[in-house]
């Protein structure tokens, strides 16, 4: 007997799967519904072997079909004042309650019992499903299991990440570079602050300049009118230096990052943050040899731009019923990563709404999760 949406994702949810942090009791519980169901499973492990991606299977092992995908791990829960126990699922008032439940357990329970219903089934093409680690700090862990299905013979036909979206299909999203600036100063004591170099005043500056290129990507940078915010955005996270108050800093760290529009070349934009660094430096290291900012390219992915005429769209909104545009989103997602790495179309959709993620009390509405439930169940009678 096939579990119900609930009950999977009463078992998901009480996986605390923080990123990080091993998510391979989650992967034993799924493959446990999966494999007895005959679903091919391959599991592509981390360096250290403490998490995993799995990659599960049902039907021909032919090229075509479709892969839904979904990440498993969750944000923390420090901090946060929650009614209840975030790793318990509770149903109150046709909302369900937990960590992860609308970012992105919810969809990956839907996923699960749609497998599990495939393979019940006499299908023509394969249906996959992905689940990825780690994506909630830069989409890490998706890419080892991406490297190793690039160029794999039983490539599908189109990919859909269930990142939630109300239930709409969205097109498109941002493209993400977190960057760290290091500014090297040089130490003295307060009482003689003129014959040292404050550190934490070149970041000052380095920030004023990056707001400057803000203003000038708001002004006349690409834009997209799709997105809330229709143009590129620069955005200082942290900012870290000194020691004592009585002792100038020698050393201040900035993270900050770059959410760039598809038609904004990201490393252009930085090339020109390089330079506004170097420009600052330079004009100390007549008196300060040692001056520096240095910019550091953390992390990033890929942004998504979907072209709104793609015949799958169509296709997947008649079994929606949805005859609205499709939609673009503001958050990031592994959707520019498939994209790239299978080069088939990729498109997001997924029951509940990112404002209801990575708060207290997050959660996902049961009419959402029978939405996503209908919608599933029509694309695998297509298959």
């Amino acid at each position: 007997m096939i579990p119900d949406t609930i009950d999977i994702l009463t078992r998901l949810v009480a996986f605390p799967t923080l990123s990080r942090q091993s998510n391979l009791a989650l992967l034993d519980y799924v493959e446990g519904l999966l494999g007895p169901a005959g679903i091919r499973l391959q599991r592509y492990a981390s360096d250290d072997g403490t998490r995993a991606n799995l990659w599960a299977s049902v039907g021909p092992d032919i090229a075509g079909g479709v892969v839904l995908s979904g990440h498993c791990d969750v944000v923390p829960v420090e901090g946060q004042e929650w009614s209840s126990d975030p790793f318990r699922l509770r149903a109150e008032g046709g909302r369900l309650y937990g960590r992860g439940t609308a970012d992105m357990k919810g969809f990956l329970a839907v996923a699960i019992r749609a497998m599990l219903q495939a393979a019940g089934r006499t299908l023509h093409r394969p249906v996959h499903l992905a689940i990825s680690y780690d994506e909630e700090i830069g989409c890490l862990g998706v890419r080892g299991m991406l490297d190793m299905r690039r160029g794999h013979p039983a490539r599908p036909a189109l990919c859909l990440i269930g990142e939630p979206t109300g239930m709409r299909i969205a097109i498109g999203h941002k493209g993400k570079r977190a960057l760290r600036a290091c500014c090297t100063g040089r130490e003295g004591h307060s009482a003689l602050a003129p014959n040292a170099l404050n550190a934490l005043h070149l970041g000052a500056e380095f920030v004023t300049r990056l707001q400057a290129r803000q203003e000038e990507l708001e002004a006349s940078g690409a834009r997209d009118d799709a997105y809330d915010i229709p143009y590129s955005t620069l955005h200082v996270g942290t900012m870290r230096g000194g020691t004592a108050l009585n002792i100038v800093p020698g050393r201040c760290d900035l993270e900050f990052e770059l959410r760039a529009v598809a038609a904004d070349d990201p490393d252009a934009i930085i090339a020109g943050i390089v330079a506004d660094a170097e420009d600052i430096a330079a004009r100390h290291r007549g008196r300060f040899p040692e001056a520096r900012i240095d910019v550091e390219d953390v992390s990033g992915y890929p942004g998504l731009d979907i072209p709104a005429d793609t015949p799958e769209i169509a296709l997947l909104q008649s079994m929606l019923g949805d005859n609205e545009p499709p939609i673009k989103v503001a958050f990031g997602t592994e959707a520019g990563l498939f994209h790239e790495a299978l080069d088939i179309p990729t498109l997001i959709c997924g029951p509940g709404h990112m404002a209801q993620g990575h708060r207290p009390d997050e959660f996902v509405g049961e009419d959402q999760l029978a939405r996503c439930e209908a919608f599933l169940e029509a694309l695998i009678a297509d298959a």
